[in-house]
């Protein structure tokens, strides 16, 4: 993953977002903004140890496991969370600089008025 994927913005309220930097962060939110990969995100950062198997998110919905595992490419792609196979099962952790990156770009530095 590049730098450019992992450091990216600096608060909305500071400078104006680079393309780059708005093609960026629409990705990542869109991507969290389905209710299944939202969840899928916070089982995997909650999880003990910060990454889960597949096979407990799987367990964890009333879903398919193709769609799970769509889901969860959505979130890989958008750098949000990796994985990484052990034997048949695959274990994900999320990304700590892609949430930071959503974090500081919506983190408010000076007093709206």
């Amino acid at each position: 993953m590049s730098s450019e994927m992992t450091a990216c913005c600096t608060p909305l309220t500071t400078d104006p977002l680079t393309a780059d930097q708005a093609e960026l962060l629409s990705h990542r939110f869109k991507a969290l903004g389905d209710p299944v990969r939202l969840r899928l995100l916070s089982l995997i950062a909650s999880h003990q140890g910060g990454e889960a198997c597949v096979c407990e998110l799987t367990a964890a919905f009333q879903l398919s496991g193709p769609t799970i595992s769509h889901h969860l490419r959505v979130l890989r792609e958008a750098g949000l969370i990796e994985g990484q196979r052990r034997g048949t099962w695959i274990y994900y952790r999320i990304v700590p600089e892609a949430l930071r990156s959503l974090s500081q770009a919506l983190h408010p530095t000076a007093v709206l008025t």
